[in-house]
């Protein structure tokens, strides 16, 4: 590592590995409790494996890193020869990650600034991008930090799931917004909104709801100059149909990154989740 600012992330970024290592960030692994099994998401359990036991209705719940993780991180870091760490994570509306990371950031042996990015999956990821670019250019920790709250508050991210029961088991939607949705037997999009998941949209068939998500995410994108990420669980064709069509449609694409969540995300959105996460360079 030979910048001075090294970047700090989490699983639930879902960066592609290549582009971690080009740029020499650490993700922290949160952990993913399958009946008595604790794995670490990204090597010891798939997003395939996370899928078939919710399919199965095993119980499955997540939990953050420990804050002797993040110090571990942070210790490397410094060995490393930063002089100093951002260190940017889902939205503590979802998780613990962030309150973690304070935690260990307080005994540090270098500066660390700690970031609730309010986002999640390559919305999060690509926060951690412009903050590695930033450092990369030469810029102090405050840079980086600023270029990613920049990045963070230009990003949309928008999802279609097959039902909200999941969100609603995991506590991430309220159960009046779950029980509407299956009361009216609508299929629901969702955004974050001020790091929470919030009801979008109702929509009254899949296929209409991943249409219409199509066309929210044209529309957020415009024609200005865009990164766009597709996310899904257990639907890789829906997902590469969806970036197909957005491929044609968006005149000022430049970067486009297909990819199926972990499991963290999985565990609480369900089989056929899709999503999009918009974010303007």
């Amino acid at each position: 590592m030979s910048r001075h600012v090294a970047i700090v992330t989490d699983s639930t970024a879902y960066l592609p590995p290549p582009t971690m290592e080009r740029h020499g960030i650490i993700a922290v692994p949160l952990t993913v409790v399958l009946g008595d099994q604790a794995l670490e998401e990204g090597t010891e359990i798939s997003a395939r494996s996370l899928a078939l036991a919710l399919q199965k209705r095993r119980p499955v719940t997540t939990s953050r890193p420990s804050p002797e993780v993040f110090a571990e991180a942070y210790r490397r870091c410094a060995e490393a020869g930063a002089t100093g760490v951002v260190s940017l994570h889902l939205s503590a509306e979802f998780s613990g990650t962030y309150d973690a990371a304070v935690l260990a950031a307080k005994d540090a042996p270098v500066p660390v600034r700690v970031v609730d990015t309010g986002m999640v999956a390559m919305a999060l990821g690509f926060c951690a991008l412009a903050a590695a670019e930033a450092a990369e250019a030469g810029g102090t920790l405050d840079e980086a930090v600023a270029a990613a709250e920049k990045r963070a508050a230009g990003t949309s991210a928008y999802f279609y799931v097959d039902t909200l029961d999941y969100l609603r088991r995991g506590g991430r939607i309220g159960a009046a917004q779950a029980l509407l949705g299956s009361a009216l037997a609508v299929k629901p999009l969702l955004q974050l909104d001020g790091g929470r998941i919030e009801l979008l949209e109702k929509v009254r068939t899949a296929s209409k709801a991943i249409a219409r998500l199509e066309e929210i995410v044209a529309d957020r994108a415009g024609t200005s100059q865009v990164d766009i990420a597709v996310h899904h669980l257990a639907a890789p064709e829906r997902a590469a149909a969806l970036a197909e069509r957005l491929r044609d449609r968006l005149p000022g694409l430049v970067y486009l990154h297909v990819s199926e969540v972990g499991a963290v995300i999985g565990a609480h959105t369900g089989p056929g989740l899709l999503g999009a996460v918009v974010s303007p360079r």
